[in-house]
């Protein structure tokens, strides 16, 4: 005996008599809740922790490495400790001698999104701008998020894909929710049409459309960001690299 619909089927028929009455105040608030998710912090940025010491990773990306056995991104600090790690205990390298074109092509084939993404760079380097799309996409649909950054520019500027201001802009959404920087500010450039993020936030406070309290709680964030990737073994290293450089 089939089960007894008619409860589901009064609130399917009330849905659909009630909708027009509630349409504008579900799309506002459909909205609030958009712009609740877009606008709220990031626990970290887009990058996040390097897998070694767990510090935040810099956002200045001469300041670590990708290694292409395991697309894992690590911190100068670390990979120059274990350099001296390896030296002053007369150890072997502790990197494979396979190539790093090989070892991409083994994490893209298990999907990896890191190396999705470095393949689709790399094709777009090259022109090849088609397949730069088609690795990046993937890359997104497995949760990378600078990905979505690199989408919004494919739109942008109609590379591998037609012009779509529509994606560009949700691309640029999902990235700067995710925490990445450059696609918030590329957000606040399609607003305002200006490009340096911290000097677009003091000129918006001396026109005084940002207040005093919320200006200097932006710039104390922005510093206790760049605080949290900073530790001896990376100041060590940035050290070695500028002496040796």
């Amino acid at each position: 005996m089939s089960a007894d619909n008619s409860g589901a089927d009064d609130f399917i028929k009330c849905q659909k008599d009630h909708r027009p009455k509630h349409k504008r105040a579900c799309k506002k608030r459909a909205a609030e809740l958009h712009d609740e998710t877009l606008f709220k912090q990031p626990e970290s940025s887009h990058l996040g922790d390097c897998p070694i010491c767990c510090n935040s990773l810099p956002i200045d990306l001469e300041k670590s490495s990708m290694k292409g056995c395991c697309s894992k991104v690590i911190c100068n600090g670390c990979n120059y400790a274990n350099q001296r790690r390896e030296v002053e205990g007369r150890l072997k390298h502790s990197f494979g001698d396979r190539s790093d074109t090989l070892e991409l092509a083994d994490r893209v084939e298990v999907n990896d999104p890191v190396a999705l993404r470095q393949v689709g760079s790399r094709c777009h380097m090259k022109g090849d701008y088609k397949g730069a799309f088609e690795y990046t996409l993937k890359a997104v649909e497995f949760g990378d998020v600078t990905a979505h950054y690199y989408l919004s520019i494919m739109y942008c500027n109609g590379q591998g894909v037609k012009k779509d201001e529509k994606n560009e802009v949700y691309h640029l959404e999902q990235a700067a929710i995710g925490g990445h920087p450059n696609a918030r500010n590329g957000l606040g450039c399609k607003e305002g049409g200006m490009m340096n993020p911290v000097a677009n936030l003091k000129k918006l406070y001396k026109a005084g459309k940002v207040s005093k309290d919320d200006f200097a709680a932006t710039l104390r964030a922005y510093q206790a960001a760049v605080d949290a990737t900073k530790s001896p073994q990376r100041d060590a290293a940035q050290e070695y690299y500028e002496t040796h450089s």
